[in-house]
């Protein structure tokens, strides 16, 4: 099923088609070393052996899980062959961010010669997992999760020889569930396929061959940070719909519903704060009910405190003033405390001023203020 050239490719049209980088590339003929960063079953193998056969190369793959110094020795060799025989050599690295820098720095002066075209695979950030030699080398091209029509295409292509075998329904349920994978879509459907005996795969059979497909969440990953990034973004907008929607992905995924907690604690000092006073004691709250409770139940106490968050006025006021309190005092860290608030707890400090004309009394402030002298007059809260 996989396809043989770029206009058999779907659901990648950001990076395929008239004046798209893959399509320009292979126009110009000029290998350019490739990181494709996207989620599992979007295309990235299948782009790369496309590109190879597109360069007339030897395409030769390794999978950064199982690979280690000799296998990247065998490479560059093979490399050096090639290259007397005037024949390029495309370098696949499945999982490239599973290199340690060392691995990854053997690559470079290779890549940097022209011996080795490399086209990289990451589901993690590049950023983070890639060394900044291979990157600045490299293009990063985004792959994005197939569409549910896309899925459709790609299934109902696989399945042009079982013509009339599968429903309308299955193939939309087959795509949602996927995820936006195709190989998971296509791995389902071959399983419904093989139940079949004779009958035809409708959802009934789909399910039962899929079984509970885990959600697509690395709780290390990106998924991870963009799901908590949205959740706590959906709660600072008021959008109380979108929060509850990113919690429930969260809950669905495993995540450890404290690491929610905690976020909504500092949410509602952070964003909230003077807004609402009251929220900060909700949010602890509703830490220390999910502690006692566990889940699922604890998932109704997420529910309810994140749409109060949700709802609620906002304030930054205070959280300003905590940054701005915080470069003041990196700027003036010594600069001498005045001596009418200063601690006077024996005679001697007495005696030098400490403490001088200092009432004990509620709103009591001394001459000259309470911040140091260079600071005063401030606008801090």
């Amino acid at each position: 099923m996989r396809p043989k050239s770029l206009d058999e490719v779907l659901g990648q049209d950001e990076i395929i088609g008239e004046g798209k980088i893959l399509t320009e590339i292979v126009k110009k003929g000029e290998p350019v070393n490739l990181i494709f960063w996207g989620p599992p079953g979007t295309g990235k193998t299948t782009l790369a052996r496309i590109l190879a056969k597109e360069y007339k190369a030897d395409f030769v793959e390794i999978s950064a899980v199982t690979a280690g110094k000799k296998d990247i020795e065998t490479v560059v060799a093979r490399a050096k062959t090639n290259w007397n025989l005037k024949i390029r050599t495309v370098l696949f690295v499945d999982e490239i961010h599973r290199f340690n820098k060392a691995q990854q720095d053997a690559f470079l002066p290779h890549v940097e010669s022209g011996l080795i075209i490399l086209i990289g695979a990451t589901t993690e950030n590049p950023s983070f997992e890639v060394i900044s030699p291979l990157l600045s080398r490299s293009r990063v091209v985004i792959l994005k999760s197939l569409t549910k029509d896309a899925i459709i295409a790609v299934l109902k292509r696989a399945a042009k020889e079982e013509k009339g075998k599968v429903t309308k329904e299955a193939f939309l349920y087959l795509a949602e569930l996927s995820g936006g994978d195709a190989r998971a879509a296509l791995g389902d459907l071959e399983l419904s396929l093989s139940l079949a005996n004779g009958r035809k795969v409708d959802v009934e059979l789909v399910k039962e061959a899929a079984g509970q497909r885990l959600p697509v969440y690395d709780k290390k990953g990106d998924g991870h940070y963009d799901t908590i990034s949205a959740f706590i973004k959906s709660m600072r907008a008021s959008d109380a719909d979108a929060a509850l929607y990113y919690l429930a992905r969260m809950v669905e995924a495993g995540e450890d519903p404290k690491f929610i907690a905690r976020r909504m604690v500092i949410f509602a000092s952070e964003d909230v704060g003077l807004a609402g006073n009251g929220a900060l004691t909700l949010a602890v709250s509703a830490f220390q009910a999910i502690e006692r409770v566990g889940m699922p139940e604890s998932g109704l106490i997420l529910a309810h405190v994140v749409t109060v968050l949700s709802k609620v006025k906002k304030s930054r006021e205070t959280t300003d003033a905590w940054y701005r309190a915080l470069d003041i005092a990196k700027k003036t860290m010594g600069e001498p405390i005045p001596l009418g608030v200063r601690n006077a707890p024996t005679s001697l400090m007495k005696d030098l001023g400490y403490g001088k004309d200092y009432h004990w009394a509620a709103g009591f402030k001394p001459e000259g203020g309470c911040l140091p002298e260079k600071v005063r007059g401030t606008k801090i809260l």
